[in-house]
């Protein structure tokens, strides 16, 4: 519904920047941010499933909106077991937002990822 995205099962609790870009906005819940890429793509990054409800616990954030960010840049981290133990799930979702207004050129299916590169799962080059 909110766009093409992909869902990641968490092994550490530490997210870090997909891309390059700025922080647009960091949840008061600290359990989600939004990231504007340097190529145009809003990219939400929401950690686990039902964490609003935690109100912040187990989640700490290390940027605010309006910084300037690099890949693989650590912007939350959380707590694994923490979040399995009071929320639905650990699945960690990375949205495109805006994929109508730029293309996605590419789009694989993986079963793993390394922390800071996305460029197997979503790339614009």
């Amino acid at each position: 519904m909110m766009g093409d995205g992909l869902g990641i099962i968490p092994t550490e609790g530490v997210l870090v920047s997909p891309v390059e870009g700025k922080v647009i906005q960091v949840f008061p819940t600290k359990h989600a941010v939004g990231i504007q890429s340097d190529f145009g793509a809003e990219i939400l990054i929401h950690i686990g499933l039902e964490t609003v409800n935690m109100n912040g616990e187990g989640f700490e954030t290390f940027v605010k909106e309006g910084d300037t960010i690099k890949i693989g840049q650590k912007l939350i981290t959380f707590d694994l077991e923490l979040i399995d133990e009071k929320a639905t799930s650990t699945v960690t979702l990375v949205v495109i937002t805006n994929g109508d207004q730029i293309e996605i050129v590419r789009k694989d299916e993986c079963q793993e990822v390394q922390a800071g590169n996305c460029r197997k799962a979503f790339y614009t080059d």
